[in-house]
């Protein structure tokens, strides 16, 4: 078992040596025939990409097709995206043990861990999804509800009539004490104070320090120094947390996911438990990605709602009438959001074997995946794309690997349920209280591997009348 005097080595190990390429993964043959794409430098289309994604892919779709190539550092790997649905079928509905995940998101090991189901593939995947699926199955989001619906209640309660602020400050803020709520379980005030700040700075990563993990030494200096330091001070932090939880005397009351992952080998089923090390890769996965996604989400359609006052209006009275038909109302307005405004810019598969996507024959270990940001705005399968438009979620859905915010297949997020049970009810404490109005236009901007809007999603709000 892990304990609190490991957390210095396992901080430094997962840091060191550490790239965006994971170990396993084969070389690609740089003989092989790959789609069309730019012959800039690979340093210069690893920034591009990182930096400049809402121009560069829809750019490279414009230029080379419906499937391109990008060349990344290190070591100038291929990464082919494709932007159809009918090839994005094709990464999705691959065969996980070619099509492996975990490594093409490699560049997320330093932070999330090694036994991070994002991070995992073949076995080790299939036996960690297994675990973490009853945490997030229909029955346990109505557990959560309660509880989202309360902390959504209290953020919504110290707002002041006629307020302005950045909403996604405000969003993030609330979607943080839900993951910490119902993730970890704290309640203790000084404990949710040490870990906030650790953890808004490990969501709040520039672009620039993700290319140090290609480049180990940088990690002595600046930037890289200060991202290593925090991670190191958030695992002693959620050391702590486990070891502590391990031995509460509520244990089988407690319906948190970290209470329920502990108890699972401990009685919960014939599974064996989860060691230490792996109960923090889980909850960083989860932490991370359902904290910042679900906020930027909500952000966007609160801006998105305050700019058009038709739309707004229409879900003010759907909230005032309530029942079935408002939240699926809410569930489409957001839906729309994540469509309009991805947070992700591609989900990614690095090939294990040679393999033929869009007609291309790839070589192993190449990387390859939709672009969600050009699938996302196809004009054939969005009318419109640039228009919010949540009547395109209502009653029906679009065609199927057209809207992939959570991906797909077997790899799809494990908590996208959870997510759209989240903003449905965060959206209906706000729009219940306050008329929300949105202060200028916005557009997204880079945040580590997210997208977020610029200037914050800035809104006021105008207390309803009873």
């Amino acid at each position: 078992m892990t304990t609190v005097d490991d957390v210095p080595e396992l901080t430094s190990r997962r840091f060191r040596g550490t790239g965006a390429v994971a170990e396993g993964a084969p070389r690609p043959d740089r003989r092989a025939e790959l789609p069309p794409g730019p012959r800039w430098p690979a340093i210069v289309q690893t920034v591009a990409l990182m930096r400049f994604r809402h121009w560069f892919h829809p750019w490279l779709q414009r230029t080379y097709g419906d499937v391109f190539t990008i060349r990344l550092i290190p070591g100038g790997r291929p990464l082919v995206l494709v932007t159809r649905p009918e090839h994005t079928k094709e990464v999705f509905a691959g065969d996980p043990e070619v099509f492996h995940a975990g490594k093409g998101n490699a560049i997320l090991g330093p932070i999330m861990g090694r036994h991070s189901l994002l991070l995992q593939d073949s076995a080790e995947h299939k036996r960690a999804r297994k675990l973490l699926m009853p945490a997030f199955n229909g029955q346990a989001l109505k557990g959560y509800q309660e509880l989202v619906t309360e902390l959504a209640r209290d953020e919504v309660d110290s707002w002041r009539e006629g307020e302005s602020f950045r909403s996604l400050d405000r969003m993030n803020a609330l979607t943080l004490e839900v993951i910490l709520r119902v993730v970890f379980g704290v309640t203790d005030e000084s404990r949710l104070a040490a870990l906030r700040p650790r953890v808004n700075a490990t969501v709040d990563v520039n672009p620039v320090v993700l290319l140090g993990w290609g480049y180990p030494w940088l990690q002595r200096f600046g930037l890289w120094k200060r991202t290593v330091a925090n991670q190191y001070e958030l695992d002693k932090l959620m050391y702590a947390e486990i070891r502590e939880r391990r031995a509460a005397d509520d244990l089988d009351e407690r319906s948190d996911v970290l209470s329920r992952l502990i108890r699972v080998g401990a009685g919960d089923s014939d599974e064996d438990g989860l060691s230490d090390t792996e109960l923090r890769d889980q909850l960083v996965t989860l932490l991370l990605a359902g904290h910042e996604t679900t906020a930027t989400a909500l952000a966007w359609a609160l801006h998105e709602l305050g700019r058009h006052p038709e739309l707004h209006d229409r879900t003010v009275a759907a909230v005032t009438q309530g029942g079935p038909e408002a939240d699926a109302w809410l569930d489409a307005v957001l839906k729309e959001s994540m469509r309009l405004h991805p947070v992700i810019p591609m989900v990614v598969r690095t090939l294990m074997e040679p393999t033929t996507i869009a007609g291309y024959d790839l070589p192993a270990g190449a990387t390859v995946g939709p672009s969600i940001i050009v699938s996302h705005q196809r004009e054939e399968h969005h009318t419109d794309p640039e228009v919010f438009r949540p009547d395109r979620f209502l009653g029906q859905n679009p065609p199927t690997n057209t809207w992939i915010p959570f991906g797909g297949g077997v790899r799809r997020c494990i908590g996208a349920g959870f997510s759209l049970m989240e903003g449905v009810a965060v959206l209906r404490e706000v729009l219940t209280s306050y008329d929300v109005r949105a202060l200028g236009a916005d557009a997204p901007r880079v945040r580590n591997i997210t997208s977020v809007p610029r200037d914050g999603a800035q809104v006021r709000v105008t207390a309803r009348s009873a």
